[in-house]
């Protein structure tokens, strides 16, 4: 045990000295700065501490000048006026530059402390007049708010070594009430040191404060940022799941094609007479190429699929298309709601992706009806045009409340997804009669993007 003790010593005296050689240089980074560091608004009052802070160092400058100036007489009326400045001066600098400003006030201390022949001395339990001590310890206050606990402890040290420093150089002043012989200098030592006991209690709570104050502004700063990124976070997975599962969805749409590439590619030879050799061996090598093709993506789907996803008889199902519009409205009927259907144009075969989107924007909408707006009348119009199609869902103003919601849904997410993919439009928004409408407008085919990469990881 004595090993392991003197080895913490000798472990321990190398890492004192380093900061105490340190120290000089740690102070001179902490404290001699003329950083612009602006108290902060507050939430809901807004500047109005500013202004309180402002009228408090005016009363109290004035209450000091008045001090000042009975103390060392009508003659050191500039004197007691340039100090009271000088010290409620400080605490409106506080307000933006809380370092410098701490400089002023603690230079302006000490100058008031010997001030003129009779030292100023107003209580026997303050080293300074009662206003100055007060302007003080509210820029140590304003001091504590902003800057590091370290540097306020440091400010408050060096206010401390002031008020010492002023009652060392202090020139007695003669008690006549005090017989001769009696012991004057032991009570004169002892009200000094009861003096500076009394600044420093003052002083130390104003920093305590303050530091508090600091520490819980801080906290709470932190734990707003904190709830940002971890609503970003939340938000960034929700699109990623709703990501995954769109690519579930399109990856039957997509080994469709393949399938039928490789059948086409392997039929091919037999459909031609006297197919060559060359015509053989690149219709093997499109076949080839779609099987392969077709494996890697039943491996990337694998990826993609949760833990709990789907059991493989509703994984196989053949994708919905807007041929399955009438049971779609059929079960949200079954569900309560009132829908009305609208087809206009001439009804044609889309790709498949866009099949797919526009059934699935259809039951989305629909879907966010009947959690949303119970009782609405539901309007769903399907138009047919020369380059794409037209979706809109529209709702009327529910008949009552609504049932809260369970957690951030899916459905708008997906909908701009789908949209997105395929290059199309997509607008949503209440409309004026209290209801709800989507619209989508998507093209024939979907759009390439310009940037090959784009789809990259």
């Amino acid at each position: 045990m004595p090993r392991v003790s003197q080895g913490g010593w000798r472990s321990g005296g190398p890492r004192l000295r380093a900061a105490v050689r340190t120290l000089p240089l740690t102070l001179r980074e902490d404290l001699w700065t003329v950083a612009r560091d602006p108290l902060p608004r507050m939430r809901w009052l807004g500047r109005l501490p500013h202004a309180h802070v402002v009228l408090a160092a005016v009363l109290m400058g004035w209450l000091n000048a008045v001090q000042y100036e009975g103390d060392l007489g009508p003659a050191a009326l500039t004197t007691a006026l340039v100090l009271a400045a000088l010290q409620s001066g400080a605490v409106v600098l506080a307000l933006s530059r809380p370092v410098p400003a701490w400089w002023l006030s603690t230079l302006a201390l000490f100058l008031a402390r010997d001030a003129g022949p009779l030292k100023v001395s107003h209580a026997p339990l303050w080293s300074w007049s009662i206003p100055g001590i007060a302007l003080h310890a509210l820029v140590l206050f304003l001091l504590a708010l902003r800057v590091r606990p370290r540097v306020a402890v440091e400010a408050l040290g060096f206010s401390l070594l002031a008020a010492v420093s002023a009652l060392a150089f202090m020139a007695p002043v003669p008690d006549h009430s005090i017989p001769p012989g009696a012991a004057g200098p032991v009570l004169a030592s002892s009200a000094q040191d009861v003096t500076v006991v009394q600044d420093a209690v003052t002083l130390t709570l104003a920093v305590v404060v303050g530091a508090s104050l600091r520490a819980r502004r801080v906290a709470r700063t932190q734990l707003v940022e904190q709830e940002v990124l971890t609503a970003e976070e939340r938000a960034r997975r929700t699109l990623l799941e709703e990501r995954n599962r769109i690519a579930r969805e399109l990856h039957d749409v997509v080994a469709h094609h393949m399938s039928v590439i490789s059948i086409q590619a392997q039929v091919a030879p037999h459909l031609v007479k006297d197919p060559t050799d060359e015509l053989k061996e690149n219709l093997a090598g499109i076949r080839g190429n779609a099987v392969e093709a077709l494996t890697e993506l039943r491996r990337v789907l694998g990826v993609l699929r949760s833990e709990d996803a789907l059991a493989d008889g509703v994984r196989h199902t053949p994708q919905p298309t807007l041929g399955r519009l009438d049971e779609l409205v059929g079960t949200v009927r079954g569900a309560g709601l009132n829908v009305t259907t609208e087809i206009t144009g001439e009804p044609r075969p889309l790709s498949p992706g866009v099949e797919l989107s526009a059934f699935r924007i259809v039951q989305e909408a629909l879907s966010n009806a009947i959690r949303h707006a119970p009782g609405a009348e539901v309007r769903v119009a399907i138009g047919y045009r020369t380059g794409g199609l037209t979706i809109r869902v529209a709702n009327s103003a529910p008949d009552g409340p609504a049932p809260p919601s369970q957690g951030a849904g899916h459905g708008l997410l997906g909908m701009h997804e789908r949209t997105a993919m395929l290059g199309g439009e997509l607008a949503t928004g209440p409309t004026p009669d209290g209801g709800y409408e989507v619209t989508a407008i998507l093209p024939a085919q979907a759009a390439m993007p310009d940037d090959p990469g784009e789809f990259a990881p």
